[in-house]
């Protein structure tokens, strides 16, 4: 009983002493810091909680107090959850302890991930999102013992488009806690900046996101790295020149001109070597053209430039890690648009390979655009060629938003695939490409190719990727619908609501990867 009674008077003490700070004005709060601290599971019966190494030096620092309060404060802290003490540090007004489930939990291979590092990043992004509720806009971080999972997880889930609106949340500048790793940190602070890149133009209205202004963004963001990078803004006459009826066919429809974006990412010492190609599907608008959508959630189709999103990010991303590779980002920008001039169902286009394409529906555009742009690919020597699309409402079917799905044409491509996203967190999935769904492109009443399969939607996903299949000749290449992942709710916990940017971090990882393959 007695021990009953000073439990009640430690929580009483936690709760009044420790939420003082409430009443401190928002001024002051703004001039501390805060700070993330990351504790593991309990190891045994006896332990309730396994400090971090720097939460254990904090709470050394207090002579323990921390472990107190934890004890006092509730039950363990479950994984991704976080709990707020106050007025523990002179220093930190404000301090947010995050459960990180089982330590050294590792590679899981049933769910195709880094548990500890997706523990880490949900986690961190938790603490740090408490904090910002708080108005705290300084925050430094636990490294939870791998550095550049909090900062993505810092990084990925403080970010929030709120650009057009009068009230905004507080800006919140994350930092490594100690000086550890922090090599580790800014790695991984650079690689979710590029995601957030790509959550920005995705999110983004159609009317601020034109063709042209994607493309003056993505010059924007490259400048500081003009030594290394070759931008070309290929207007719509050298689009007529390089003969892409294809891309032509989508375009047309819209007032605003197309661009063919071409990036050149020359990070390789060895100017020798072949380069990567990477294609994103760049549709700015998708209305359906004179297949035209439902109105409900239309809205969404802004982010149907997600695949030049993630292309262009991925690009600007290895540029600021300096990369020694050598990669080259096509994005077809337009917009797909009803018009007097659209291309109707029915009409045959001709494409820049020469295959004529049936355009049954005008809302299976993005095979269009992109058969032109894997074409002009073929021209720069790849060594692999990887295209990016929110293509198929199937695709999304299929696998939901767990993954993205991966057809591709090479063993040896996919397994580099999967080992970058088992890393990131952000899986893949690999998809057939049977001859199966050939037959239903190929078999057309009035050209050599319809854009889309003989049974309508049976197997939508798989017949697009097969369509793309007809452009490509590279013995190295993956096609990556992405279309289920475009967005997310809240599955993933340190992504908030809205347009994703991913793979973007996978695609990075990949590109990485790449560099200890000289001979490829």
């Amino acid at each position: 009983m007695t021990m009953l009674l000073l439990r009640r008077a430690v929580q009483t003490a936690a709760r009044t002493k420790h939420c003082r700070s409430f009443s401190t004005s928002q001024t002051h709060l703004n001039d501390r810091k805060g700070l993330v601290l990351g504790v593991f599971e309990k190891e045994g019966e006896e332990d309730s909680h396994h400090l971090t190494e720097a939460a254990a030096g904090f709470d050394q620092s207090l002579s323990g107090k921390l472990s107190e309060l934890l004890k006092i404060s509730g039950p363990p802290l479950k994984k991704g959850k976080s709990r707020v003490f106050y007025g523990l540090h002179k220093d930190f007004p404000c301090v947010a302890v995050v459960g990180l489930g089982k330590n050294n939990a590792g590679v899981c291979g049933a769910e195709n991930w880094d548990t500890s590092k997706e523990n880490i990043r949900q986690a961190v992004s938790a603490g740090c999102r408490s904090l910002q509720d708080l108005d705290v806009n300084r925050v430094e971080v636990d490294g939870c013992g791998d550095a550049q999972s909090a900062a993505e997880g810092a990084v990925l889930g403080l970010f929030q488009y709120d650009q057009l609106k009068s009230k905004k949340k507080t800006k919140v500048t994350a930092q490594l806690h100690g000086s550890a790793n922090l090599v580790a940190w800014e790695k991984g602070v650079v690689y979710a900046e590029g995601q957030n890149l790509a959550r920005l133009l995705m999110e983004a209205p159609a009317n601020h996101i034109t063709p042209t202004a994607f493309a003056n963004i993505i010059e924007e963001k490259l400048a500081p790295h003009a030594e290394q990078v070759t931008i070309n803004k290929r207007s719509q006459a050298w689009i007529e020149e390089q003969q892409m009826g294809a891309f032509l066919s989508v375009s047309k429809g819209s007032e605003e001109p197309p661009v063919f974006l071409e990036l050149h990412y020359n990070g390789s010492p060895d100017r020798s070597q072949a380069p990567l190609v990477l294609v994103g599907k760049g549709i700015t608008f998708d209305s359906g053209g004179i297949s035209l959508k439902p109105s409900s959630s239309m809205d969404a189709m802004r982010a149907d430039m997600g695949g030049a999103a993630t292309v262009c990010a991925s690009v600007v991303t290895a540029a600021a890690l300096k990369l020694p590779v050598r990669i080259i980002g096509l994005a077809p920008l337009c917009e797909n648009m009803p018009s007097g001039k659209a291309t109707k169902p029915g009409d045959v286009v001709k494409a820049k390979n020469g295959k004529t394409i049936q355009v049954d529906n005008t809302d299976a555009e993005g095979r269009l655009i992109l058969a032109d742009a894997l074409c002009y690919g073929h021209t720069l020597n790849p060594r692999a060629i990887v295209n990016v699309a929110t293509l198929t409402g199937a695709m999304d079917v299929a696998l939901g938003s767990a993954a993205t799905g991966v057809f591709t044409n090479s063993d040896w491509l996919w397994e580099q695939l999967h080992k970058a996203s088992v890393v990131t967190g952000d899986r893949v999935w690999r998809m057939p490409l049977f001859e199966h769904y050939t037959r239903q492109v190929t078999d057309c009443q009035l050209a050599d190719l319809n854009n889309i399969g003989k049974y309508s939607r049976s197997g939508g996903a798989c017949t697009a990727a097969a369509f793309l299949k007809e452009f490509v000749t590279a013995p190295h290449w993956a096609h990556l619908d992405i279309a289920g992942v475009m967005g997310n709710k809240d599955e993933i916990p340190y992504l908030r609501k809205g347009m994703s940017g991913r793979p973007t971090r996978t695609l990075v990882e990949f590109a990485a990867g790449l560099a200890q393959y000289k001979n490829l």
